[in-house]
């Protein structure tokens, strides 16, 4: 990347999550200062020492790179972050309540600090997701609570980070997006962009927090869409995944996010989703089409389950390995992962779990601890099929792909294996021995027993 911008603007990023740590990280590779905050002591003390607190690729050589460079520096002040920063970044949470409404209390929170500390004129970035409106009331309230009359400028430019391959995102948009009210901010914001050689979409600070949303639930509706299609594929005997190719080599379509499988989860989809259906109830339209969105993804988790139960008969006292338990693979994050759902169920059922993943572990122990032969963690896949009746993938991490299939037949009581996100060769476990389930496709494939 290109070393600009060094001697311009000095960054300020109040929030090192999910969104917020990988930002400060991407701005400083860009060359700039950048000054990270969170109110979590520890968290801020962990990265202070070069530990990322969540596993990210290429991150955790970022923040090595950039501590040692002086680039980025965690305080634990956010009146310091304010006060030495021209450009405030606001990264904090903003999760969504059991009617889905966002929980804006982070966002207030530091932005009256803001106002606070106010020491002569800054742009005030909205990054957080948030609903529409957010960014008139982050002006109300330093408007109201700020200390003198020092002017402000603020603007919204939402993420559009995926976990896995946030820095890449960071660093490779396929677009930018920013809301402003003044030249001056929108001058300071290509500014600070333009290294990045990429489209950037200027707008008002309204639609930029719309197209936020937008884009998640356009996104959850593709995988929606094609799981009711794999629906269908199974009761006619097709396969979906010739289905989501033959519509997606049309380019108004396109073949992202037409993979069939136990659902999305994670935390942005469905908070934004809900977010976005609550927004549009508040102002009296109909989001329907939305609701059935969530509606066919929540009922994902059944179907999954219903299918174990249909392979396996009987499942108390079945021994089931559950391969992936993260959200989506080269990430530890859990928040609203499938596994949870299917974990607690599996051992409602009376199941004997042996669950693997190659980065979740640590995170899923907290809420489902080892328990004796009831629910055990393994190192590798290999160990967690040991005598198992059936493996169930729940996310698909390449590893899964890579197993020796032959070698695993020796290892389990039942070969039947249930892929929830339609990642492995069908004919390849057959060969291998196995009953293959997928989601929407032909009727169960297995090789002729004893041949």
């Amino acid at each position: 990347m290109t070393d600009v911008g060094q001697e311009k603007r000095q960054l300020g990023v109040l929030g090192l999550g999910h969104v917020g740590l990988p930002t400060a990280l991407g701005f400083a590779e860009l060359g700039f200062h950048v000054l990270g905050t969170d109110s979590d002591t520890a968290k801020v003390e962990m990265i202070s020492k070069g530990q990322a607190p969540f596993f990210e690729p290429e991150m955790g050589e970022l923040l090595v790179k950039h501590l040692a460079s002086g680039r980025f520096r965690p305080t634990l002040s956010l009146d310091e972050a304010v006060r030495g920063s021209d450009i405030l970044f606001i990264c904090v949470g903003t999760p969504h309540d059991a009617e889905g409404a966002a929980d804006l209390s982070q966002v207030e929170s530091a932005v009256r600090t803001v106002a606070e500390s106010l020491n002569g004129y800054k742009l005030i970035v909205e990054k957080s997701t948030a609903p529409v409106h957010t960014a008139r009331w982050i002006h109300r309230t330093i408007q109201r609570y700020r200390a003198s009359d020092q002017e402000f400028d603020i603007a919204c430019n939402p993420e559009f980070l995926r976990e896995g391959t946030a820095m890449h995102d960071v660093l490779h948009p396929d677009r930018v997006v920013v809301g402003v009210e003044t030249e001056r901010a929108r001058a300071w914001l290509e500014e600070i962009y333009a290294p990045l050689y990429c489209p950037i979409v200027f707008t008002d600070l309204n639609t930029a927090e719309i197209i936020k949303h937008t884009a998640n639930a356009f996104l959850s509706m593709k995988i929606s869409f094609i799981n009711m299609v794999s629906d269908l594929c199974e009761a006619a005997n097709a396969d979906v995944m010739d289905v989501a190719r033959g519509i997606g080599l049309d380019p108004r379509i396109g073949p992202s996010f037409l993979q069939a499988g136990v659902g999305y989860g994670g935390f942005c989809f469905p908070k934004d989703l809900n977010a976005f259906i609550h927004v549009a109830s508040e102002r009296g339209v109909d989001f329907s089409l939305l609701k059935e969105v969530k509606n066919v993804n929540d009922a994902r988790i059944d179907r999954f389950l219903r299918k174990a139960q249909q392979a396996l008969w009987v499942l108390k006292d079945k021994r089931v390995a559950v391969w992936g338990l993260a959200f989506k693979p080269h990430t530890d994050d859990i928040r609203e992962a499938p596994s949870l759902k299917i974990v607690k169920r599996l051992l409602e059922a009376g199941c004997l779990l042996n669950l693997y993943d190659p980065r979740a572990v640590p995170e899923f122990q907290r809420v489902f601890p080892a328990d004796g032969e009831r629910l055990r963690y393994w190192s590798s896949p290999e160990e967690a099929v040991e005598q198992a009746h059936a493996i169930l993938l729940v996310t698909e991490w390449p590893e899964f792909a890579a197993v020796d299939w032959k070698r695993l037949r020796a290892r389990v009581a039942v070969p039947i294996v249930i892929d929830g996100r339609n990642c492995l060769d069908p004919a390849v476990l057959a060969a291998a021995g196995f009953e293959y389930y997928g989601i929407g496709r032909p009727a169960p494939i297995s090789h002729p027993r004893g041949s």
